[in-house]
């Protein structure tokens, strides 16, 4: 249990998402989201937020041999060049201010055509299944709290999820035909509203995820596969909510579950 007195702030949430807690705080920060799902699921959505953007901008980041040197000039000091390193962080300031200014402006003319860029943009399509991987990679791994909801309370489940996210007769799939049993589900953030996440084992351990969640273009397409790494994700919209199934096995596998969960939600 928690301590009584726990005080978690906001910050303090944002701070355990980005991994800069002391040890003893992150303990305490980590045994309150144990008792705590909503705040559990915004910081999971923040990480995967920040997985997201490590992914989107990976391409950009180029490393040079001699930046380790540029450092270690960096933290040599002397009495000899205390003023002019004064001096240095002075200009450095009033530079950094202007740039800011510029850049504000350079945004207001330029802005529109920047981030049109296809490169630079992250679309809400394009967000399913980044959000997918994500969910999949922080709970399919879990052994004590991969769910919020066991398996033997399915209907709840079914019901609690489908009024969180206001839709009516949310279906929980069965995959027991493909040999896939269900572990039960969690309540989590996708694009910025309530989703549902349904998880399922096989008899070799094998776990996959189905998430579901609204989509705010509303608009339809066919099935469509990403992938990153050994996680393979199939994901499709049907008006105004989206499908993905995740999971560390074959495509082709990945394919008739995903068949399957379609099958039963468009039913």
């Amino acid at each position: 249990m928690t301590e009584r007195n726990l005080t978690v702030t906001e910050a303090d949430l944002h701070a355990f998402a980005d991994g800069l807690l002391p040890p003893e705080r992150h303990a305490q920060l980590e045994a309150w989201l144990t008792e705590n799902p909503e705040d559990a699921a915004a910081v999971a959505a923040w990480q995967a937020q920040n997985e997201g953007i490590k992914a989107l901008f990976q391409p950009y980041a180029i490393s040079k041999d001699g930046d380790p040197d540029l450092i270690a000039k960096g933290k040599e000091t002397s009495p000899k060049n205390e003023a002019a390193q004064h001096r240095f962080r002075r200009l450095t300031a009033v530079a950094a201010a202007l740039t800011l200014f510029l850049a504000g402006a350079a945004a207001g003319h330029f802005g529109p055509d920047l981030f049109a860029r296809p490169e630079l943009q992250l679309t809400a399509m394009e967000a399913w299944p980044q959000q997918a991987h994500s969910a999949f990679i922080v709970y399919a791994s879990e052994v004590r709290h991969p769910v919020e909801v066991g398996a033997d309370q399915e209907a709840h489940l079914a019901t609690w999820l489908g009024k969180r996210m206001n839709v009516a007769g949310l279906k929980v799939p069965g995959l027991q035909v493909l040999g896939f049993q269900l572990v039960g589900g969690r309540l989590l953030p996708i694009n910025g509203t309530p989703g549902a996440m349904f998880m399922y084992e096989n008899a070799n351990g094998q776990r996959l995820t189905v998430l579901v969640g609204h989509n705010t273009e509303n608009t339809t397409t066919s099935f469509r596969f990403a992938s990153s790494g050994d996680v393979e994700t199939f994901y499709w919209i049907v008006g105004s909510l989206g499908y993905t199934v995740t999971g560390e096995i074959s495509r082709e596998m990945l394919q008739q579950v995903a068949d399957e969960c379609y099958k039963q939600f468009s039913s």
